[in-house]
């Protein structure tokens, strides 16, 4: 029996290596019963990894374990799979989703752990013939969402919901879970809006005092500064600095994660480009069918060689113009590119006429997670332009250029900073941030004349958003291709765009300059909401 003074959790001296690459050393942390710590540090830093290392992550394992030792209320544990770390009590929301699309969101909620109520056939031949309590099972959904503090609605089918509610129906899922005493959760408001946000925020404050104790991974420092108790800095594999949350604040932080000032993104130089320029992109009454975002009308012009943001509220319609756009959801509208009509259903047209997208989705869309980077990068330009292909027996047979796709492959790694062992390693293996660079790297390879970028900062952290931006910035002026960014950060498109939409209820409700006020923006957001 621990006495009240033994912290809930002790991670001592914990040291990771990948095939000789070492990620984590000498890490020592610890954690009091209801206390939430920010756990921050630039992608690559050891922050999934150490997280891994507590869950009992079958990948951690899987290369060869871990050094140091884990106490949870003073006793070793060594967890072998996520499931002991479960029965003892840890629950993890991941950073991407692991919800059953064609579910409700409360049979997420209790998958695995229905209430059950017997029957005549399972008095005779036992329990595994019970049937799922319908009326037990809505009423603890009910009561896992009612203490998370945000409304979801428990009978949504999971691929029907906006990509927040999904957020918010993985941790109700683990607050259903009645001996949760340690909840880590790994950039849950990255696709949150403000509000769902704030909520969130909320709710973590509500599992500290019950005595759930919250360990809250985000790149949003303010958020950080508003919930946490402590402030544990990573960088490079080792802890760097840890101080009481109220003592410092975000420059400091940031200082700590990247080891150098941060500089805010420029302005687009303050150099808005002619206004007067040819239109390249003409979209009229486009309307697109996507889960969790209202496309009805939207009618905008994209002038050429300009960086053009498309912002606004979460389900609203911003995410989906891309998405339709590509032809990866049913739309229906009219979109012109220099003048000719490019048909909307059909992504292999949208790439013939060099058009490239870098989607939100990056796992779902953006990544073959289970090849190298190196082919990563360059088959999507192999299969549509047959680039990084050397012709053989006068053409009748074409062979991999493998050094071609090595060397071009190199050249994003290291104008992205993508922090990897080398360019044959599996894209499954990066960090969230370093992926996101990935899909980046995959689109400028394609040499596209038009560039769809979706939410190009979601989960990263602030030193790699200033240099994914400025990598955009530099693809726009040294090879003069016309990017469409889509993002839910305000601030990023008016640091970034030349113009920007807002998109409210289906429709573009204004198209602004980027130095327009917060104000103007904020009117034009809320112009529409439905």
């Amino acid at each position: 029996m621990s006495n009240e003074n033994t912290p809930l959790l002790e991670m001592k001296n914990i040291s990771k290596d990948f095939f000789g690459n070492q990620v984590l050393t000498d890490i020592n942390l610890s954690l009091q019963e209801g206390e939430v710590i920010g756990l921050v540090g630039e992608n690559g830093a050891g922050k999934s990894t150490l997280m891994r290392i507590l869950f009992g992550a079958d990948m951690i394992r899987e290369t060869g374990g871990y050094g140091g030792e884990i106490r949870l209320n003073g006793e070793p544990v060594n967890f072998s799979s996520p499931f002991d770390a479960i029965a003892a009590g840890i629950g993890m929301v991941h950073q991407e989703f692991s919800l059953i699309p064609g579910f409700t969101t409360k049979e997420n909620i209790l998958l695995n752990r229905e209430p059950k109520k017997g029957n005549i056939a399972s008095v005779l031949f036992g329990d595994r013939l019970d049937i799922v309590n319908r009326p037990a099972m809505d009423d603890q959904a009910k009561k896992a969402i009612e203490m998370m503090g945000v409304e979801i609605d428990r009978n949504m089918i999971i691929s029907d919901m906006p990509v927040g509610h999904k957020q918010f129906t993985e941790i109700a899922r683990e607050l259903s879970k009645e001996n949760l005493k340690l909840l880590i959760l790994d950039e849950p408001t990255a696709v949150l809006t403000e509000r769902e946000a704030e909520a969130l925020l909320e709710s973590i404050r509500g599992m500290s005092r019950r005595g759930i104790a919250v360990i809250f991974i985000t790149h949003r420092l303010q958020e950080i500064l508003a919930v946490c108790n402590r402030v544990v800095v990573m960088r490079d594999g080792f802890v760097v600095h840890e101080s009481p949350a109220q003592d410092t604040n975000v420059p400091e932080i940031t200082r700590w994660m990247v080891g150098r000032e941060v500089k805010t993104v420029a302005a687009s130089d303050g150099q808005t480009k002619d206004k007067e320029g040819e239109t390249i992109l003409k979209v009229e009454k486009l309307w697109v069918d996507m889960p969790g975002e209202i496309v009805r009308n939207v009618n905008l012009e994209v002038k050429e060689g300009e960086i053009f943001g498309i912002g606004g509220l979460a389900g609203q319609g911003k995410l989906g113009i891309p998405n339709g756009i590509m032809g990866l959801y049913q739309a229906g509208g009219r979109v012109t590119f220099e003048g000719k009509e490019i048909p909307l259903n059909s992504p292999r047209k949208c790439l013939d006429a060099s058009f490239a997208f870098v989607s939100e989705d990056r796992r779902g869309v953006g990544l073959l997670l289970d090849e190298s980077l190196e082919w990563n990068v360059a088959f999507p330009a192999m299969q549509i332009q047959n680039r990084f292909l050397k012709p053989a027996l006068g053409g009748l047979i074409r062979f991999r250029d493998e050094k071609a796709i090595q060397e071009i492959t190199q050249k994003y790694i290291d104008e992205l900073a993508i922090k990897c062992t080398s360019s044959r390693q599996k894209a499954r293996e990066l960090s969230g941030g370093n992926q996101q660079k990935v899909c980046l790297a995959k689109a400028f390879a394609l040499s596209p004349r038009l560039l769809f970028v979706s939410e190009p900062t979601r989960g990263i952290d602030v030193g790699a958003k200033a240099l994914v931006l400025e990598a955009l910035k530099q693809f726009n002026r040294e090879n003069h291709v016309t990017i469409v960014i889509v993002s839910s950060e305000l601030e990023e498109l008016r640091t970034s765009c030349d113009r920007i939409a807002i998109v409210s209820g289906g429709k573009v409700a204004g198209i602004l300059p980027a130095s327009s006020s917060v104000e103007e923006f904020g009117t034009l957001m809320l112009s529409q909401v439905r």
